[in-house]
């Protein structure tokens, strides 16, 4: 079974002048746009996940503003698949498990933005369902976080993460691996 790329949450409000800009968005769409390259080459297929924050008062990732749309350099082409969501994990209350043929197609390649909330969700319950993931960790971006008053910089949140999903859950590789 070959590989299903999906791309998740690489939005414009995660960018220099959005919302919430994280460290390193930019070279992680520029890593996610090679990485799609290459599966459209090889004929792979490519599911991307747009957030959608519909509370009253949000702030950010909200439909229909440029903020909320996903990034040029990994923009669906037609026939491409774009599943919306209102929460971090992509199969919670979405098609996606169904898209993918309830597991039939078990191994997924994950991209995405935040490397500390969707991705790790994502990733975690896609494992939950007996899938197969591989995560570009190059691909991926998070933010600055603070806990208990001091500041964990985004570079650290991202490798923490990584590191974790490594130890139990998927294959953590670079998108260079990962082309060759």
């Amino acid at each position: 079974m070959s590989q299903t790329l999906v791309i998740i949450d690489i939005q414009r409000d995660y960018f220099p002048g959005g919302a919430y800009p994280l460290v390193g968005a930019d070279a992680a769409a520029e890593r996610a746009a090679t990485l799609l390259a290459h599966q459209r080459e090889s004929g792979g297929r490519v599911i991307h996940v747009q957030h959608e924050s519909r509370e009253e008062g949000a702030d950010m990732l909200v439909p229909g503003t440029p903020g909320g749309e996903i990034d040029p350099r990994v923009a669906p082409r037609d026939g491409e698949t774009v599943v919306r969501k209102t929460f971090p994990n992509a199969f919670l209350e979405t098609g996606l498990h169904e898209l993918l043929g309830g597991g039939a197609a078990s191994d997924l390649l994950v991209v995405g933005m935040m490397s500390s909330m969707c991705v790790d969700a994502t990733v975690r319950a896609a494992v939950d369902l007996g899938y197969d993931v591989t995560v570009a960790a190059d691909a991926c971006a998070a933010p600055d976080l603070e806990f208990d008053g001091r500041t964990i910089g985004g570079a650290d949140v991202h490798a923490a993460f990584m590191a974790a999903l490594a130890s139990a859950y998927a294959r953590v590789e670079t998108v260079a691996d990962l082309v060759g």
